[in-house]
């Protein structure tokens, strides 16, 4: 079985879990505040695990037991999931295990002792400075003509390399969002965690353009106060995005063929390899764990490995 294959759904489970399965919805939506494909990929690893449960005579989650739990990820495992989806879902286990035993469905957290497999930490492809830059001219060369498109994509690209925000952030600013004079851009970050974003001159000057000259041509009365619209008007959507930076990567020779978060680790790689500290960047990017910022660590050492071989005498 294929990672991308779907878990058993809801419609599998007997009422009871199915219902169940209905309050954990609610409390995913309205109290995590999660996004909604992260709400239908917690449930349907949950289903998943309940379809499980029954299979094995347990259909009270009063009986879920760590065992349960470990039997399940061990037959994920024999079915060929690789070790970053076994681990996302024993977080998903450990996640709704949680939510029983807080809202009393359970006596006790069976989820609390549930171990995972570590994830292969891969380096994640970046562009060297000078792609970077010649990405940013690839698509100013294309707004030369004024097109509000043109004067549009400059801007967004530009804010994704200058900020590190992730594309879900971008699409989601509004106008007031942005503050031009100290030159800081709000974010709502996962969770809907506010944190605020410096961006440098450059941007500062794409974005105001955008404002000035791009954006009043293609707003219409439905265009609210979304900071980048798309061609009917409308707030611009992530796929719009990607497909953009797709499309202007490939007019960089050499460059690696990298999405808005590839511009997201170019971003950190570049503070990191400027001098910013760890936590700072940290900071900027809204990760929640160091851990997290850590893996940047790897690309600039691997990156300072490289040079030295190149140019030490003895290396």
């Amino acid at each position: 079985m294929s990672d991308s294959e779907a878990e058993p759904g809801a419609e599998a489970l007997p009422e009871g879990l199915v219902r169940l399965l209905g309050d954990y919805e609610r409390h995913l939506v309205s109290e995590r505040d999660l996004a909604p494909h992260t709400v239908r990929a917690y449930l349907g690893d949950i289903a998943g695990l309940l379809d499980h449960c029954v299979r094995l005579g347990v259909d009270d989650v009063a009986d879920l037991d760590l065992r349960t739990l470990r039997s399940w990820l061990a037959k994920l495992q024999t079915t060929g999931r690789s070790r970053t989806t076994i681990a996302r879902r024993a977080t998903a286990a450990r996640v709704f295990t949680a939510w029983l035993h807080r809202t009393g469905r359970v006596p006790t957290d069976p989820g609390a002792a549930l171990g995972s497999p570590k994830k292969h930490k891969t380096l994640p492809p970046v562009l060297r400075a000078d792609e970077a830059e010649a990405l940013i001219r690839s698509a100013a060369a294309r707004a030369d003509d004024g097109t509000a498109v043109g004067v549009r994509d400059v801007a967004m690209l530009e804010l994704l390399y200058a900020t590190g925000i992730r594309v879900g952030e971008l699409v989601g600013l509004d106008i007031d969002d942005v503050d031009a004079e100290r030159r800081v851009v709000r974010v709502f970050g996962k969770g809907r965690k506010e944190r605020s974003v410096p961006y440098g001159v450059p941007a500062g000057r794409a974005v105001d353009r955008w404002l000035t000259t791009g954006r009043p041509s293609l707003r219409v009365e439905g265009s609210g106060a979304a900071l980048f619209l798309g061609v009917r008007g409308r707030r611009i959507d992530q796929r719009a995005v990607r497909d953009l930076v797709h499309r202007r990567i490939a007019d960089v020779p050499g460059a690696p063929d990298i999405g808005p978060h590839g511009l997201r680790h170019t971003a950190a790689t570049h503070l990191l390899e400027g001098g910013a500290d760890l936590r700072s960047v940290q900071e900027l990017l809204g990760h929640a764990s160091l851990a997290t910022t850590q893996l940047y660590t790897h690309v600039t050492t691997d990156r300072l490995r490289r040079a030295y071989q190149q140019a030490h005498p003895r290396a």
